[in-house]
């Protein structure tokens, strides 16, 4: 089913492992209440959630995905035109989930490539969010049209992993632990904002070719497809109606390159947002105001 860290850093949490469509998506499920869907990042899994998602669970139905290619669910090859891992096809994966558990409707949290995943879900099934929560990230679109030197150097793994297969899988895999520990361990809190249960449940699955392929197929799926589905709601004058909530870490790049609230402000009618005191990992590293965000806004 899951690893044992998601056993031992969600211990009253009930795992699970569902078949949507193609792929079957693994999670853990807690709590009493609304229901609330938490998306991780990348290269994580549902374990971020770990500091928050007890407290959470006092007041929702939380339930906290992996997403297609990444911790336990499913990491099936990409496509040349990369749909199979378009946030539109990651979104669906969710919607699919969420109705297979009984809810039609829930509120959503994102973090980082979630977030990603959750803006597409909101504009693609407006009726089945009430309200979203966003981490750490401004609109794709946004961060590809207005890309710096600053940005490009700090983000260089968005540039990497989006090169032709094999080209970025074949030295990631040579030396997956020295991939990850330095994608993660290179910013504002170091490595040691992560639990040693779930960095290593990290770095496990970064050893998994198939997984690396994925997560690879994700970003090149968000330098095309994605940006085509966002131009395209751009040129329809789509833009989000539900009430949003954006956070972002003071000490992160997106702070620093971007200006993100704005910039959400320009998709999205109902948006409202603010620094937390934190870098990239905001569920790891800054639990405590991420909470409290959280159960204002969702409450």
């Amino acid at each position: 089913m899951l690893n044992d860290a998601s056993a031992l850093l969600f211990p009253n949490f009930e795992p699970f492992r569902q078949q949507v469509g193609e792929v079957e998506i693994a999670g853990v499920r807690g709590g009493s209440g609304p229901p609330l869907l938490l998306l991780h990042g990348h290269p994580q899994s549902h374990l971020i959630w770990h500091r928050v998602a007890p407290a959470l669970a006092d007041h929702f139905t939380v339930i906290a995905t992996d997403l297609r290619g990444y911790g336990s669910s499913s990491a099936p090859p990409g496509n040349a035109g990369h749909e199979r891992y378009s946030k539109r096809t990651m979104a669906q994966d969710q919607v699919a989930l969420m109705a297979a558990l009984g809810y039609r409707r829930f509120a959503l949290c994102g973090h980082d490539r979630g977030a990603r995943v959750s803006h597409r879900l909101c504009m693609d099934h407006p009726d089945a969010v009430s309200r979203a929560m966003l981490l750490d990230i401004a609109p794709t679109l946004a961060m590809y049209e207005r890309t710096s030197m600053a940005f490009a150097a700090a983000y260089w793994h968005w540039f990497f992993l989006i090169q032709p297969a094999p080209f970025p899988e074949t030295l990631i895999n040579a030396e997956p632990d020295f991939y990850i520990q330095k994608l993660m361990g290179l910013r504002h809190a170091g490595l040691a904002a992560f639990a040693p249960d779930a960095m290593a449940a990290y770095t496990a699955a970064m050893r998994d070719p198939a997984r690396v392929h994925a997560m690879c197929e994700d970003y090149r799926a968000a330098a095309t497809i994605d940006l085509e589905h966002d131009r395209a709601d751009r040129e329809a004058g789509r833009r989000l109606a539900l009430p949003l909530r954006v956070l972002w870490g003071e000490h992160g790049v997106v702070a620093r390159c971007f200006e993100p609230l704005a910039l959400w402000q320009e998709v999205a009618a109902d948006v409202s947002g603010r620094a937390l005191p934190c870098g990239h990992y905001i569920p790891e590293e800054a639990p405590e105001p991420l909470l409290e965000e959280m159960l204002g806004f969702f409450r």
